[in-house]
């Protein structure tokens, strides 16, 4: 396996969550967080239902079952959840803002469980992410919201980028087990189940859904978006580290201002400008360091990173 590829696979994942947001922030007005959320997951799980039919499957062990679904719920569902109960109470670029910490909790969680370490490249290029996002959105990213309950949306997006880096980091057992298809459908399918009891509590049923003409066209938008992300997603976690795939969730702000200015004439100012450096030089740590080691790997078979017998 290359070891551009699941950096390649991460950066366009990033990049469809980015535009993603910018729909989601446009269409949250017309639904409840959960149903749309729902929506997203029943139209990506029916985007992927094709394919999964005709790959060649591995049956689940019976012990995998429980944790594939939950992860799939915490991923897909309750993550999302998060991010769009979020929405109402924020604006999208401080959300953006404090989802970047996600690469940041995934090292950190990782490196508790002793799937990776924490070495000052690593750390340099996360920090470095974030701080270019932060630039990139500049005051946007210092704008709370309109209301009292700012507070709410904030500990929401926090929590969601937990949720996302604790399901980086043990999705990778059941990645390597299972073709990333077959995981990634079944655990979609588990979160629109679960999504299905969310919508029902907030009364979502109780009438034919009420989307515009355009609002139904960015529903159908996300929902692609979402089956084809999230397949990237779990393959790029399936073939490197979580904190080297997880890193490119900087990309999705950037590509939310870009969006921003070629479709709605915001400006790019030169903040923008230095963030998207920052953003690029802390990718480039971040994954230079995987590069660096290999050839140590490589080079005295019987011996692990550090030198010592294995």
């Amino acid at each position: 396996m290359k070891g551009w590829l699941p950096a390649a696979v991460a950066a366009v994942n990033g990049i469809l969550i980015g535009s993603a947001m910018v729909a989601t922030r446009y269409v949250i007005a017309e639904a409840t967080p959960a149903s749309l959320a729902l929506w997203r997951y029943f139209i990506g799980f029916c985007c992927l239902l094709p394919f999964v039919l005709l790959s060649r499957r591995v049956p689940f062990a019976r012990r995998d079952i429980l944790p594939i679904a939950v992860l799939g719920i915490t991923q897909f569902g309750i993550l999302i959840w998060l991010l769009n109960y979020a929405l109402q109470y924020i604006t999208s670029a401080r959300g953006a803002l404090l989802f970047t910490t996600m690469p940041l909790l995934t090292m950190l969680l990782a490196t508790a469980l002793g799937q990776e370490r924490i070495t000052l490249n690593k750390t340099l290029g996360v920090l470095l992410t974030i701080a270019g996002v932060g630039l990139a959105l500049g005051e946007k990213a210092l704008q709370r919201g309109g209301g009292a309950e700012a507070w709410l949306g904030e500990l929401a997006v926090v929590g969601s980028a937990l949720a996302g880096a604790t399901c980086s980091v043990l999705y990778r057992p059941y990645l390597k087990r299972y073709p990333t298809l077959q995981v990634s459908s079944f655990a979609m399918l588990a979160a629109v189940g679960f999504l299905a009891v969310l919508s029902a509590g907030e009364g979502y049923f109780s009438a034919l859904p009420h989307f515009s003409s355009i609002g139904w066209l960015a529903v159908l938008f996300i929902g692609i978006n979402s089956g084809v992300g999230y397949y990237l997603w779990l393959w790029a976690l399936g073939h490197a580290p979580a904190t080297r795939v997880t890193v490119f969730l900087a990309l999705s702000p950037i590509t939310a201002t870009a969006l921003g200015a070629l479709l709605l004439g915001e400006t790019i100012t030169a903040f923008s400008l230095l963030g998207l450096s920052g953003v690029a030089l802390g990718l480039w740590l971040a994954n230079q360091e995987e590069r660096r080691r290999k050839p140590d790997l490589g080079a005295a078979p019987g011996l692990d990173s550090a030198g010592r017998g294995l």
